[in-house]
Order: C-alpha cells, then structure tokens, then sequence
C-alpha cells in the first residue's frame, strides 16, 4: 500500500504546521458536486480532500496563503499467501 503525506511547513522557520481540521457545511451545486467526485475518483482522493486540495491551489495562485510543502510517501508492504496472493 502506498500512501503519501503531505506537510505544509512554515516558510521561514522549517518547522512543520500541525494541520487542524475544521468542520465546516457547504451547500454545493449537485452538478459541481458530482463533477468533484468523478475528478476526486480520479485523483484517488475523497471528495473533502479533492474540493480542500482545489481550495488551497486556488489561495496559492492568487498569493492568498504562502505555504511550502514536503510529501513523504510511505510504501507498507503486504503479505503474501504460499500462491504468491495478497491476504
């Protein structure tokens, strides 16, 4: 299984930003929707995290927020029966 973490940092510091998450309701139009979920589908990411990856792209274009990532990517191996298939 391959997983990828992303971290925002503080630019001038290194250090890494804890990422609090806030719980907020959005009324959307059901075509936007639906189009953000085949898009997320895409992208393997849920749909919260699709509409919060797009959001935080868009604040970068537009010089809304100035944050530097690292992503790590972490890879769990799997274990394998005597055929050679996954559990």
């Amino acid at each position: 299984m391959l997983r990828q973490v992303v971290l925002a940092t503080n630019r001038h510091t290194g250090e890494i930003m804890a990422d609090k998450k806030k719980a907020y309701p959005l009324r959307i139009n059901e075509k936007v929707l639906a189009a953000m979920q085949r898009w997320a589908d895409d992208e393997l990411r849920s749909v919260n995290a699709q509409i919060e990856y797009v959001l935080r792209d868009a604040l970068l274009k537009h010089k809304r927020i100035k944050l530097t990532e690292k992503v790590i990517t972490e890879v769990e191996l799997q274990d394998k029966d005597a055929d050679g298939q996954d559990k």
